[in-house]
């Protein structure tokens, strides 16, 4: 039977629920087990794709297109596997199964309530991430206390009733203040934490503390007496310097030996880190610099780009180079000009996004890369925005302009995919997964990928408008990468360009921090001869 990790937070949200939950997966992964994670998230939202970049972050897409919150990236990227659909369980999934099985009359008319049925589909989410797995870790997203989330943790109080105590390991995530005035940490906001959690029913059997500085041992002490849990079974999570810092710091203090010995797991292998020590030694001691501009419409949030930053900073680490990121607001173009805003980089990145607001800065970007020599690489928009410009200003069509996301515009360069239109008023689907494409000899993709062949992760409603294809070819813009069964541009580029691609697809999401994607490598490595290295 599987072993069942539940993640909780409580004081405040942001703690690191999410990378304290990946560093377990990866350092338990590494003594040998298959491991797969779960994010529980108690918003009402079916998922997380049509949630505004601003107020949640980026929208991750799995192999089966499920688009999902941005942990699942943390999570793919720390443990190397790749998840799905039943890796994201969020409120208003679980409430519209329910809904589903109570109108198909699967209740047998009884009453539907949160009790035992909400906590019962939640439990079922669980359980069958656990198929074919020896550890299930489930992060139960928000803090301990909020209302939206006690189905989520009631459904976990009751899984040891389900699965047998002894497979249920149950670790908090809380916070040590420290509070300057006085020159000491406080534990007083995690006994309170603990506390909410014990009201609720659960007690903590391992505690992670998030900290500014390391616990002493009289802290840990404390906090064992206070919460009823061993001073070894305490853990102090201090701020790092990078986020991949943080298997190294928890395997050092002993957390997956702790959590195998609480589980009655075997011992497994000893953890091998060795690859992941000398990638953060990379990161430390690059040999250079360069300058990326990262041209988008949600560069004020973090968060909103957080794949494409990684992607970015695995890249750097395996070229050896620090990324300075010069975060422009492409609306920013617009009002003060390229020269201005871009000069001086060494690439241009344009990412996903959706909307005209700030198209034309985009389109503008592609432009100025494309006249200066500067690597230029376009994500999803960042390929219509090329695609346009290139037909603007050396095609000469008129109907390329930054109204292309008007269906109703007749045979634009960039149009809407025929199965979105004459959509039902539920509006329209995107394509959204995992698709083959094929790619084109001698092309600078065929070159960095090193196979005829690949399979990239998609999230798009429009795309390169094929009957132009000759057109573009034939004054300099290749089609260089192909989904054969419908004939769909999936990568274009500029052979005649020391370095410009432009993909339909999300590569950000495939990055790892030890096998960077072979495009944003061969991208970074661009702007290393750029900038004259």
């Amino acid at each position: 039977m599987a072993k069942f990790i539940f993640v909780t937070g409580g004081v405040v949200s942001s703690l690191g629920k999410g990378i304290t939950a990946a560093s377990l997966g990866t350092l338990l992964k590494r003594r040998g087990y298959k491991v797969s994670i779960l994010k529980m998230d108690p918003y009402i939202n079916v998922d997380a794709g049509t949630m505004n970049p601003f107020q949640h972050g980026e929208v991750f897409v799995t192999d089966d297109g499920a688009e999902t919150d941005l942990d699942l990236g943390h999570y793919e990227r720390f443990i190397d596997e790749p998840l799905s659909n039943d890796n994201s369980a969020t409120a208003g999934k679980i409430y519209q199964e329910v809904i589903r099985k109570e109108r198909a009359g699967l209740y047998n008319g009884g009453t539907v309530q949160v009790i035992p049925h909400v906590t019962n589909e939640i439990q079922e989410s669980i359980l069958r991430v656990a198929k074919d797995n020896d550890v299930v870790i489930s992060e139960i997203g928000g803090t301990v206390g909020d209302i939206e989330g006690l189905p989520f943790l009631e459904a976990i109080r009751q899984m040891p009733g389900r699965v047998g105590r002894a497979n249920v390991l149950y670790c908090h995530v809380t916070l040590i203040p420290y509070i300057a005035a006085a020159g000491e940490l406080k534990t007083k906001p995690t006994q309170h934490s603990v506390n909410e959690l014990r009201r609720i029913g659960i007690q903590p059997d391992i505690i992670v503390c998030r900290s500014q500085l390391p616990l002493p041992p009289d802290l840990k002490d404390k906090i064992a007496l206070f919460c009823s849990v061993s001073s070894d079974s305490i853990f102090d999570a201090i701020d790092a310097e990078t986020i991949y810092s943080v298997p190294l710091n928890l395997e050092r203090q002993g957390l997956d030996r702790a959590v195998i010995g609480r589980l009655g797991l075997p011992s497994g292998a000893d953890v091998e880190m060795s690859d992941w020590l000398n990638f953060i030694d990379m990161r430390s001691h690059p040999e250079s610099e360069v300058e990326i501009a990262l041209v988008g419409k949600y560069t004020s949030i973090k968060d909103a780009y957080m794949s494409v930053n990684e992607a970015i900073l695995h890249a750097a680490i395996h070229n050896r180079v620090k990324v300075r990121l010069r975060h422009i607001e492409a609306e920013e173009i617009e009002q003060l000009g390229t020269e201005q805003v871009l000069k001086g980089v060494n690439g241009i990145l344009i990412p996903g996004g959706f909307g005209s607001r700030g198209m034309e800065g985009k389109i503008s970007a592609a432009g100025y890369a494309r006249e200066t020599g500067t690597p230029y690489f376009g994500l999803c928009l960042g390929l219509q925005a090329a695609i346009i410009e290139f037909s603007r200003s050396i095609a000469r069509l008129a109907l390329a302009n930054s109204s292309e996301m008007d269906p109703g515009t007749p045979n634009p360069v960039v149009h809407m995919m025929e199965d979105q239109k004459n959509v039902n008023d539920l509006g329209g689907t995107m394509r959204l997964g995992t698709y083959p494409c094929s790619l084109k000899e001698g092309s600078r993709a065929h070159s960095a990928y090193g196979r005829p062949e690949i399979h990239e992760r998609h999230r798009h409603r429009y795309e390169f408008n094929n009957s132009y294809r000759d057109r573009l070819e034939s004054l300099g813009m290749n089609v260089t990468g192909l989904y054969k069964k419908k004939d769909l541009a999936e990568i274009l580029e500029i052979p005649s360009h020391p370095w410009f691609v432009g993909v339909q697809f999300h590569p950000e999401f495939l990055s790892r921090p030890l096998r960077p994607h072979p495009l944003f490598r061969d991208f970074i490595s661009a702007a290393k001869i750029n900038a004259g290295l």
